[in-house]
C-alpha cells in the first residue's frame, strides 16, 4: 500500500513538473501581451481646491436654509377651523398702518358732514386743541350712550368690525384672535383714540363694532372662503366674486393689487378632483357582497 502510494505521489510530481519545465524553455509561451490586462479608468482628477471651493459652497448653502424663513402658510389652503392659527404678523402690521391711515381721513370725512349726523358740536369743538379735547373726553367725561343715526351705530359699525375682523383672518389668524384685533382696533384706535378728539367714547360701538362684527366678519371669511375656491368666481362670474371680495376684505384686496396677492394664486378649482366611483367585492364571516364608493 505505502509502495502504490509512493508511486501515485512521483507520477503527480512528474505531471505537473512537466509542464513547467517546457513553459520555461518557451519564453514567447509566457509573453503575454501588457494591453491585454490593462483596464483603463477615466476617473477626473480632483484638485484639492476644488473640494474647498465645494465645501464652502455647500457651507453658505446651508447657512442660508438654516436663516431662511418659511413662506406664511396661506389659510384659504387650509381646512376651515376657527381654531387654525397660521399668522402673518408682516401682513397684519400693514394692514393696521393702513387702518391708521384710514381712520385720520375718515375724521376729517366725518367733519365735513352736517352736524346732525354725527351730533358733533362744531362751534365747541374748534375752540379747543384736539388733544385738550381728547384728555377731556378719555379721562374726565368718559364713555356715554350716543344718539347717533341707528345706521351708524347698527349698520355701519358692524360692518367696520368685520372689517377689522377680515384683516386679521386673511393673514391667518384663528377667530378668536382676529377678534381680539377687531376689538383693539375698534376701542383702542377709534373709540378711545381718533373719535375721543371729537366726541365721547360710545357705549354702543365699545361693544356693537368689535362682537356683532365678528359674527358677521366670519360669515364674511366663509363667503371669501368659497370665492377663492372657485377662482374669484361666485355664481360663476369673476366679476361678481371680485366685487364681493373687495366688499367683504377691502384691506387685504387692495393690497393684494399693488404688493401681490398669493390667494389668487391658489387655484384650488383646478386642484379638486372630480367625480369618481369604485365598486370592490367584500367579503365578511356572515356574508358574501360588493362595496360601493363615490367620491365628488
Amino acid at each position: 500500500m505505502k509502495v502504490l502510494t509512493t508511486l501515485n505521489i512521483s507520477l503527480l510530481l512528474l505531471l505537473f513538473a512537466w509542464p513547467l519545465q517546457t513553459f520555461g524553455k518557451n519564453d514567447n509561451f509566457l509573453e503575454i501581451e501588457e494591453n491585454f490586462f490593462e483596464v483603463q479608468l477615466d476617473v477626473p482628477r480632483i484638485e484639492a481646491a476644488d473640494v474647498v471651493a465645494d465645501t464652502v459652497s455647500l457651507s453658505a448653502v446651508m447657512a442660508d436654509m438654516k436663516h431662511a424663513k418659511p413662506a406664511p402658510v396661506n389659510i384659504y389652503s387650509m381646512p376651515y377651523s376657527m381654531r387654525g392659527n397660521y399668522p402673518n404678523w408682516h401682513r397684519l402690521w400693514l394692514n393696521t398702518a393702513v387702518f391708521s391711515g384710514a381712520f385720520v381721513g375718515t375724521l376729517f370725512v366725518l367733519e365735513c358732514l352736517p352736524e346732525g349726523s354725527t351730533n358733533w358740536n362744531r362751534a365747541t369743538i374748534q375752540g379747543i386743541p384736539p388733544q385738550k379735547r381728547w384728555f377731556r373726553n378719555i379721562f374726565k367725561r368718559g364713555p356715554e350712550w350716543d344718539g347717533d343715526n341707528p345706521i351708524f351705530n347698527y349698520v355701519l359699525h358692524p360692518y367696520a368690525g368685520a372689517v377689522y375682523f377680515m384683516a386679521a383672518r386673511s393673514c391667518g389668524f384663528n377667530f378668536y384672535r382676529s377678534l381680539l384685533y377687531a376689538a383693539c382696533i375698534s376701542t383702542i384706535g377709534w373709540e378711545f383714540g381718533i373719535e375721543a378728539c371729537m366726541e365721547r367714547p360710545s357705549i354702543q360701538d365699545i361693544f356693537v363694532t368689535p362682537l356683532v362684527g365678528c359674527v358677521l366678519g366670519e360669515c364674511f371669511y366663509k363667503l371669501k372662503r368659497n370665492i377663492v375656491a372657485n377662482d374669484y368666481r361666485l355664481f360663476g362670474s369673476p366679476v361678481i366674486g371680485n366685487v364681493v371680495a373687495f366688499l367683504i376684505d377691502p384691506v387685504n384686496e387692495v393690497f393684494g393689487w399693488f404688493g401681490g396677492n398669493d390667494t389668487r394664486k391658489l387655484h384650488l378649482r383646478e386642484q379638486r378632483a372630480g367625480m369618481a366611483s369604485a365598486i370592490m367585492p367584500a367579503f365578511g364571516h356572515n356574508y358574501i357582497g360588493f362595496s360601493f364608493a363615490c367620491t365628488f
